[in-house]
């Protein structure tokens, strides 16, 4: 049986010790680790240890978006709805679209006690705006304090764009904590203090627990504890599944179809969503080394990928089609530009292209078959979590793929912590991740996180989240107009995503893989009110932030 044709195995669960727990036998458990009915047990594909970092502005941070620190409002991103009220009640443009004005909610504590102010918002957006690691979103405003309920928020430039972003994504911390710490980018946050649900329990690098909020000012949730554990991988989710040990997995399990059949008392939920990519360094510029800072490289490796291949073998076929323009092609499918030579990533591998490519760049085949340049041979490679299955399957297969047309690619496997920092300082020359989505259902703000020049760092340093350290001034220059046009004027915006399409695809700093399609496991019988395909509320992963706060705060025991 080759690699890609291994299938998880059906047991008992080897690791279960890492969830503090004991099993007997092989029947699924829906009590889910033998906590009581409002512990809900969860795993987020979290391979080894955690290491204990709860600031919500840190690419390495573990949880804390959403059930901690909460956002101003929370904004769907799986469908349009109109924001919930968070910590805000009510906002409002001016006709300008350069003032934001956002009302306050009343009555709030910190849970160390502390009275919620509009100064706790003032001293969070000047925080991010001063501080280019923590500002992924390229924040200019300004941000003054109307009232103790009242803030208002003023840009140079009509910024309509940027409120779903500041409303959504900004996670409000408390400034009587945070205006003594030095370095808050850099601060692990052990001790976190927030407004959210949930506050934190007990952290041990095997598993971390969050408990409700008893004066959270909703009320204490339903869900009395979230207790988050690391495994070896999706195979070890996939089994205390089997096991009944967790009741939210978001990741692969096998036969994925008839979860319902395989897990007695579990529903599955799959949402296209995020775009698996290889992620190449890319910018020679900025500190990156490697084959892959050639453009005709990464475009070679596009063109020699075997999607088809990749998504039945890696993805049980649970993925879909990918632009290379990273406009999603079913929800913004009038987006997706006409201009690109590719709308849609090519299914079936083109090994002439992306030899013509090469060679028109000055590669020649070589010993062996494989190309070369100046003496060196066009070996790359990849780093993907270990155990993290369907991607070590896809990279794995991804090299078997380039290697018929004369690219050597070696896969490294390495713990998430790992690879997380590789990502962030730029230290790799290849790896798996995904592209994410942004607080609204638009591709502006995926452009804005993973392609603008602001949210990128030199080698070395931190970049947040545009890890490619990909910089285009025509690119950026479309992100400043986008941004002063009214969403809904699809006939003003389309001449830049028009630019950014075309430019990300002759560049292609993230080599499109496939539109992924995100699948959860949930315990229907312990808890009821999850999302549904019919009532997608929320982004249904448990890795999503602030989307799972969202659902915890839906979530209630069965039964009660």
């Amino acid at each position: 049986m080759s690699r890609y044709q291994t299938r998880f195995r059906y047991a008992c669960v080897a690791g279960v010790t890492a969830l503090g727990l004991a099993v007997t036998g092989c029947t699924a458990d829906t009590g889910g680790s033998g906590a009581d009915g409002s512990t809900l047990v969860a795993y987020t594909g979290q391979s080894g240890d955690y290491q204990i970092n709860f600031n919500p502005y840190s690419p390495t941070m573990i949880d804390g978006p959403g059930s901690i620190y909460e956002p101003l409002f929370f904004y769907n991103v799986a469908r349009k709805d109109e924001p919930r009220p968070r910590l805000g009640t009510a906002f409002a443009w001016n006709k300008k679209g350069t003032e934001l004005t956002v009302t306050l909610r009343e009555g709030v504590k910190w849970t160390d006690g502390r009275p919620f102010t509009a100064d706790d918002v003032v001293f969070t957006f000047d925080m991010v705006r001063k501080n280019a690691t923590m500002n992924n979103t390229g924040f200019s405003g300004r941000t003054t304090a109307v009232d103790a309920t009242h803030v208002k928020i003023t840009f140079d430039k009509p910024s309509f764009s940027e409120g779903p972003q500041v409303l959504g994504k900004f996670w409000i911390v408390p400034k009587h904590l945070w205006e003594k710490i030095a370095k808050p980018a850099e601060d692990v946050m052990k001790k976190p203090v927030g407004t959210g649900p949930f506050k934190l329990a007990e952290f041990k690098p095997q598993a971390f627990t969050l408990e409700a909020n008893p004066d959270y000012y909703a009320g204490a949730p339903a869900v009395k504890k979230i207790r988050y554990v690391a495994l070896s991988g999706n195979q070890s989710g996939a089994d205390a599944l089997r096991a009944g040990q967790i009741d939210w997995n978001t990741g692969p399990v096998p036969d994925i179809k008839n979860v319902e059949k395989n897990y007695p008392g579990y529903r599955a939920v799959t949402v296209p969503m995020n775009q698996a990519a290889l992620f190449t360094c890319s910018d020679a510029a900025l500190g990156c080394k490697g084959p892959q800072t050639d453009p005709a490289v990464r475009k070679a490796v596009y063109y020699a990928m075997d999607r088809t291949q990749l998504n039945a073998l890696a993805f049980e076929n649970t993925a879909g089609e990918i632009s290379p323009g990273f406009a999603l092609p079913g929800r913004d499918k009038t987006l997706v530009s006409d201009k690109l030579k590719d709308r849609i990533a090519p299914m079936e591998p083109q090994a002439d292209t992306a030899a013509r490519l090469l060679e028109g760049a000055g590669w020649s085949k070589g010993s062996g078959g494989v190309y070369t340049k100046n003496g060196r041979q066009l070996a790359l490679t990849v780093k993907v979590v270990a155990g993290w299955t369907d991607y070590i399957t896809a990279v794995n297969m991804v090299a078997e793929q380039l290697k018929k047309t004369g690219i050597k690619l070696t896969v490294q496997q390495v713990s998430w912590n790992e690879w997380s920092d590789a990502r962030g300082r730029g230290q790799f020359e290849l790896l798996l991740d995904s592209l994410y989505q942004g607080p609204a259902p638009d591709p502006y703000y995926l452009y804005s996180y993973f392609f603008s020049s602001r949210t990128t760092a030199p080698v070395g340093e931190t970049a947040n989240p545009n890890f490619a350290r990909f910089k285009d001034p025509k690119v950026d220059e479309a992100l400043a107009a986008l941004s002063g046009i009214d969403m809904d004027d699809t006939k003003a915006r389309r001449p830049y995503y028009d630019t950014i399409q075309t430019r990300i695809e002759a560049s292609m700093p993230y080599i499109p893989m496939l539109t992924g399609g995100t699948t959860s496991q949930f315990n229907a019988k312990k808890f009821t009110g999850w999302p549904t395909e019919d009532n997608l509320y929320a982004f249904p992963a448990v890795w999503g932030r602030p989307d799972n706060s969202q659902i915890y705060l839906n979530l209630k025991p069965a039964g009660k």
